[in-house]
Formats: C-alpha cells, structure tokens, sequence
C-alpha cells in the first residue's frame, strides 16, 4: 500500500470525529498491548530466571483464554460503546495499578496478578469494535478507510511498539513502560467515553462454551481439519516460547538488557510485515506442500543459526527471516484449511482458533524455560527450532494427502485474479472468493441486469460480450477480464446501467455479501472498487427548469 493511499484512508477516518476517536484510542490500546505483555516477560526473567518468564506469561494468557469467549458477548449484552470505554478503563486501571507495584518494589506476585488482569481486559477490545465500526461510518467508503487504518495500526505496531518499549527498558526499566503504556490506555479510554455507539444486540441463548464445545466436535471429526488446526496450534506454541526466549536471549546470551527483547520482537515483527509480500505467490497455486514446508524450514534453519552462532547483528536479521517465513506457514495452513473445509464449518474453525492462539502461546510459554533447562539459555532456540520440522516430517503422508486431494478453483481463480479489482488479494481471500462463486450462463440478447431494479451480486465475464445501456443509450461494451454490477453492491443504490449479453456469454456470479466483504477488509481492492464506482456511477439527473 502506498503513503498516498494511507494518507488518503486517513483522512477518510478523520474527517468522521467519531471515527478519529475510535481509531486514536485503538492505537494508544494496540501500543498498550504490546508494550506491557514484553516489560512484564523482562521483569519476571530478572526475578526468575526463564521458568518465572515462562509461568507469569502462563498467567496472564490463562485467564485471557478463558475470559475472551465471555469478552466476546458482551457487546451483545450491554451498549457496546459503554463496554469500549470500560475495557480501556480497566486496562488503565490495571496497568497503573502494576506500574505502582514496580515503582515501589513490592512483591512480584503481586506486580504478575495485576498484569494477568491488564491481559484479561485486553480482550475486551478487537470484538467490541468489530460491532460499533458498522454503526459510526457514513458509508461504503468509510467503512472501507476504517479497515484499512485499523490493519495499518495493527501491523505498524509489531514493530513500533517493540522499538518504544526496548528504549523505556533500556533507559528505566519495567514501571517505566507500565507507567507510559497505562497513560496511552487512559487517553484511550476518554476518547473511546466520547463515542456514542449502537443498541446492544439480542444476545444469543447458546452460552460461549456450548459454541466452542460444538466447534471442537465439529473438528474433531475431520481428519483434514484436525491436522491443520494443530499444526496452526503447534505455530502458536512456538511463538508462546519465541516471546520467553527473546528475553533470554537478549539478557543472558548476546547482553542486550531488557531493551533487546523488545529489539528482538520489533526485528521478528517487521519480518512478517515483509513476508506478506511473498504470500502473493501462493494464490492459485495448485499445491500448498511445498512452499509450506520450505517456510518451516526456512524458519527452523535461521533459528537452528542463531542458536549456534548468536550475535547482535545475526540475531536482528535472523529473526526477521525467522519472521518472514512464519508469515508464509500460517498463510499456507490457512489457505490449506480453507480449501479443504466445508464452509459451514470453516467459518466456526476460525473462531476457535482465536481461542486456541492463546492456548498455545501459553503452552510455549512452559515449553521455553524446559528448553533453556536441559539445553542451556544459548541452544534453547535451536532445539525450538526441530520442533516444527519435526511434526512436518511425522504428518508428511497425511498433509500430502489433504494437499493433493484440496479443491482448488484454479479457473476461477485465474479469472478473478485478472480484473484488477481482486489483483491484490491474497491466496485464502481470492480462493475464498472463487470458492463462492458460482458458474452462470446466458444466451444472447437475454438481460443480466436491468436499471433500476435492486442488485444481489457481481458478475466477472468469463467469456462473451455484453452492451451496457443507459436509459436504453448503449453506453459501453465489455468482455472475459472484466465484471460488471459492481456500482449498485458498492453505493447502496439500484443498479445503474442494463447489462445485456450480445453473444452468449458466461459469467461468475458473486453474492454481494461474499463481495463486499472482501473489497472491505482489503486495502488495494477497495481503492480500486472507489475509482469504479465514481467512474461508473452515473451524474445525478437535473432537475427540468421552471
């Protein structure tokens, strides 16, 4: 994405005052989140060792874990607005609660209980959000532009955050960061006060664990899935002991401080940021194997490196190779699951693996102070590193099958690839996107759209020529590479053109649900979608002079 489209997205949030709140306080609460989580890791260490690292980042995902499936209710059960501004208040509470603790040496169970609770309220957060967003924006465009800031926000943040909290480490320590982390939730909360958001929705009869209860059934009794799914748990358990061990090794191996953990983290986060570059290579591909397993071990030989050879300058670009490559794992398991997974089910898998992000990082989180045990602080990260590999080469038979057996729409795939307004999507999206389609075709001189009549779906011409009309003007002709219907899904209006096929013509049909949803949540195609529709969409009629 391009400064410009940032600073064009930007603007688009801004102009919104309820929307600049929203996205101020979701910076200062993702700066917050990051911050803390590493200073607490760095402070346990110095009073413990790795083991107390590892057990006080088990505290605090524990209780987070079970929390989120009840966090993600309450938006349903109370004014989410309300609930926003509470969660940002008890982060803050919470926080400066722990940066007192620091500051005037009490004990340290209590400094790890009042960090467990910050965690907890942590994921209050992303879903309250998700539910107020729909309800400020002014339109298709806004809601757009506040998808677009919020990934920017996210992803800017695996690396500034480290940055800002390794330099609080390194020049104070611990309180210093809880104390700078809790004023950023403390403003987040007075401008998520002044959002007035929607109703609470009708909250649901079937309790959060009767949901998850059903999904793990539901897995379980899929070969295909319970494989992926536990592979991406085993990735959320290697990042669990990653976050232990850059700690470690920062303060005990290559004598960072506790600055250089967050050095490290900044180093390994901006190497995923630069590794969803590569993961353009995986759409339409036929087989997802191979580059999997070249990610895994990729990723398992930088650690394998550093673990043996650990310096300074090794371990920043180590890490973002390290960070690059488990961008293109989780991409490639993700993409795998969804092409083999029903949709019924999928959608259900990939809330569970919300809950089971945190599941694993706390089990990594005991795995790494039991490697640093039997291997030493300096071989640690590589015996970390066999254990991808390892699981790999148990599971090759079995993934291979899934791999080769995974419906790929590549027709589809291709076709959509060629209209620039899905070009940038990524593998799962744009395969998401194919797998939703479905094949239509007409015979010549039929109507595919008529003007003024209410539009359900997008059409990507596979094959024939279609007239556009205006108030029955012939306005434009159009062919395979190119779609049409777009304008109406887009602007929320009836459709503003007639689309009649001149030869026979086939098509993919998009329900404007599975459409919008994409052109949303991605940058690139949504600027696309904003330059069409203003392209396309016709002047407003003038009225006739008295």
């Amino acid at each position: 994405m391009r400064s410009s489209q940032i600073a064009g997205a930007v603007r688009a949030v801004f102009a919104n005052p309820r929307l600049r709140r929203l996205e101020l306080a979701f910076a200062g609460f993702n700066a917050a989140e990051w911050g803390v989580w590493i200073a607490m890791l760095v402070y346990a260490y110095r009073h413990g060792g790795s083991l107390a690292a590892g057990l006080v980042a088990l505290a605090q995902l524990a209780p987070s874990a079970l929390f989120a499936p009840f966090a993600a209710t309450l938006a349903d059960r109370y004014p989410p607005a309300r609930v926003l501004a509470l969660g940002y208040a008890a982060q803050a509470s919470a926080m400066g609660a722990t940066a007192l603790a620091l500051s005037v040496s009490a004990p340290p169970a209590l400094a790890y209980a009042l960090a467990a609770v910050a965690a907890t309220a942590v994921t209050i957060t992303r879903p309250t959000q998700a539910v107020i967003v729909p309800s400020l924006v002014r339109g298709l465009n806004e809601l757009t532009a506040v998808n677009v800031v919020s990934g920017w926000i996210e992803s800017v943040s695996l690396f500034i955050a480290p940055v800002v909290t390794g330099a609080l480490l390194a020049l104070s320590g611990p309180a210093a960061v809880f104390w700078v982390m809790a004023g950023a939730a403390a403003v987040a909360t007075v401008l998520a006060a002044g959002v007035r958001g929607p109703a609470p929705a009708a909250a649901t009869t079937d309790t959060a664990l009767t949901r998850a209860a059903t999904v793990i059934r539901e897995v379980g009794r899929d070969p295909a899935a319970r494989l992926l799914v536990s592979l991406l748990g085993a990735q959320f358990v290697v990042l669990g002991a990653l976050d232990v061990l850059f700690v470690v090794l920062a303060i005990r191996v290559l004598g960072l401080g506790g600055g250089g953990a967050g050095y490290l983290n900044a180093a390994f986060g901006a190497g995923g940021v630069l590794g969803i570059l590569v993961t353009i290579r995986l759409v339409g591909r036929a087989r997802l194997g191979p580059p999997l397993t070249s990610a895994a071990l990729v990723s398992a030989v930088a650690l394998l490196l550093l673990g043996l050879w650990p310096t300074v300058l090794g371990a920043l670009v180590l890490f973002a190779l390290a960070g690059a490559a488990r961008t293109l794992l989780d991409i490639a398991i993700r993409t795998l699951l969804q092409r083999t997974v029903s949709s019924e089910v999928l959608a259900r898998v990939f809330g569970l693996l919300e809950t089971l992000d945190s599941v694993g990082l706390a089990i990594g989180s005991l795995l790494a102070p039991a490697l640093v045990a039997v291997l030493g602080a300096r071989h640690a990260i590589a015996g970390l590193a066999a254990v991808f590999p390892a699981l790999l080469l148990l599971t090759a038979r079995q993934l291979r099958n899934i791999d080769a057996r995974a419906d790929v729409p590549v027709v589809e795939v291709a076709l959509l690839r060629s209209l620039p307004i899905f070009a940038a999507l990524g593998a799962p999206a744009l395969e998401g996107l194919a797998r939703a389609s479905r094949a239509l075709e007409i015979p010549a001189g039929r109507y595919l759209i008529r003007e003024g009549q209410f539009g359900d779906s997008y059409y990507a011409i596979v094959d024939g020529t279609l007239e556009v009309s205006r108030r029955s003007v012939p306005v434009a002709t159009v062919g395979r590479g190119e779609g049409v219907g777009e304008v109406a899904l887009l602007a929320g209006v009836p459709r503003t053109a007639t689309v009649t096929a001149k030869t026979p013509a086939q098509l993919l049909a998009i329900d404007s649900e599975s459409f919008i949803e994409v052109i949303t949540q991605h940058p690139a195609s949504a600027r696309i979608a904003g330059d069409l529709v203003r392209e396309r969409q016709p002047p407003p009629v003038q009225p006739a002079s008295a």
